[in-house]
């Protein structure tokens, strides 16, 4: 059956697109290389452990377009919102940073006073800090995390436990890879647009239960899910484009490539030899990948006693309590989560000394995991977890319209205003569907709150 638009790739980017077109009444057929959907976001039964696995993926409130999604097919239940962050430091001290009853841009300046990880230099300095992001972001592609934070004058703990636990985390790379457009857009719609985006949003089920509802959605709506169909090459066609893919030949007038920037490299470098096939694929070079490391826990009992935290002053980012956040104990015990972004080291090591080494970090903030057994580990390393969003970025990051008649891409690294995320990617479908359509699915930005009214410009 032909198509009215092929979408390639069912990861946030891909079923966005086809749910939106497919609601629209579009005859859709998306296609995925794998079994399950989910793209990067996905979860798989691993067979050693006998438990389903992912790499935890967060959204916050300010991911309007993510939400969006979510809600139009009906799985808005799979996320489970909290309204702080936890910043531990060894010996367990936390830092709650929360909303408090003052307006925006104001409404976390008390739990910020009441931190103790913070000292009054360091509060000082994140308040001159945030004095730039008031209006929103910086406009300027060109200055790194690492030298804002020195232009500033950041100070080591101020940096130490806030800046880098935030931007690290959420856009995964080292403060001199980090482009300060983006760090600053994570700071200005986290802390300070509003209180509604700042909050923190744990998906409570695998990441490919919750994406197989948006794909259950689509399909209810009309569009065809192909599966274990990874395309290996387009080819146009008088009236469109051909997929050659391992299960098949699939047309339509138009397509949607919604796969991660490496395998979109790979088929453009296919097509005839061209000008905008040089260009594309000059573009694409200059996109490099980001690593996260996830060791996953098995416990005979809590050891946390809390469901998140940021971990300070540490090669571990973040502690998920798996079990408190799903709110239902796996066969296996109780299942922590423990994130290492930008974990290029990680890669070279063996999986013994990572768990080794994370298990003794983690008694530092929990004593507890001292009198407790470690019932089962397992480490999962995503080498191609996120892309870079490196200064000087923006301008190889294309647009969803190709140079193509009737071939477009959707991705988080496309032109989506956003870095690495989930939201980005949703975004980036959302948009590349609107180019096929001819109109917006785009969802509009939180509404500035309190003082952010007559701040925020736009």
């Amino acid at each position: 059956m032909r198509a009215d638009v092929l979408v390639i790739g069912a990861g946030p980017a891909g079923l966005a697109a086809a749910h939106a077109l497919a609601a629209d009444g579009a005859k859709v057929t998306l296609l995925e290389r794998r079994a399950y959907v989910g793209g990067r976001a996905y979860s798989y039964l691993h067979p050693a452990l006998e438990e389903v696995v992912d790499s935890q993926h967060v959204l916050l409130g300010c991911c309007t377009n993510l939400i969006h999604l979510l809600e139009a097919s009906g799985a808005a239940g799979t996320v489970r919102w909290y309204d702080e962050f936890h910043f531990m430091e060894p010996g367990g001290r936390v830092s709650t940073i929360r909303p408090g009853a003052l307006p925006s841009p104001m409404h976390s300046a008390l739990s910020f006073l009441r931190a103790p990880m913070l000292g009054f230099a360091d509060r000082r300095a994140i308040a001159r800090g945030m004095m730039e992001f008031l209006r929103g972001r910086p406009s300027s592609d060109d200055e790194s995390l690492a030298q804002w934070l020195a232009r500033t004058g950041q100070t080591n703990r101020a940096t130490r436990h806030f800046w880098e636990p935030v931007v690290v985390g959420t856009l995964n790379d080292v403060p001199s890879r980090c482009s300060m457009r983006y760090a600053g857009q994570v700071f200005h719609e986290a802390f300070l647009r509003s209180a509604k985006g700042g909050r923190f949003g744990v998906p409570r089920v695998p990441l490919s239960e919750m994406y197989g509802a948006v794909a259950a959605s689509a399909e209810q709506k009309g569009c065809r899910f192909v599966a274990r169909a990874g395309v290996e090459r387009l080819e146009q066609t008088p009236d469109g484009w051909r997929a050659k893919t391992s299960g098949g030949e699939f047309e339509a007038a138009k397509i949607i490539l919604a796969l991660p920037f490496e395998q979109a490299q790979t088929l453009f470098a296919r097509l005839p030899e061209s000008a905008s096939r040089t260009g594309m694929l000059e573009r694409l070079a200059n996109f490099v990948h980001a690593p996260i490391t996830t060791i996953h826990l098995w416990w005979d009992r809590d050891v946390t006693g809390m469901d998140h935290a940021a971990l300070v002053d540490t090669r571990i980012q973040w502690m998920f309590n798996k079990t408190r956040i799903r709110g239902a104990e796996t066969a296996g015990g109780h299942y922590v989560e423990l994130d290492i972004s930008a974990s290029a080291a990680e890669l070279a090591m063996g999986r013994e000394e990572i768990v080794s080494s994370a298990v003794k970090e983690m008694a530092l903030f929990f004593p507890r995991v001292l009198d407790a057994e470690l019932l089962k580990c397992g480490v999962l390393k995503e080498a191609r977890a996120t892309f870079s969003v490196v200064p000087g970025l923006d301008e190889s990051r294309p647009a969803a319209a190709t140079a193509w008649p009737g071939l477009f891409v959707a991705g988080d690294w496309t032109r989506t205003g956003w870095p690495s995320t989930m939201e980005g990617a949703v975004r980036s479908g959302y948009l590349a569907a609107g180019a096929v359509a001819g109109k917006s699915y785009l969802q509009p930005d939180l509404v500035p709150s309190g003082l952010m009214r007559w701040l925020v410009q736009g």
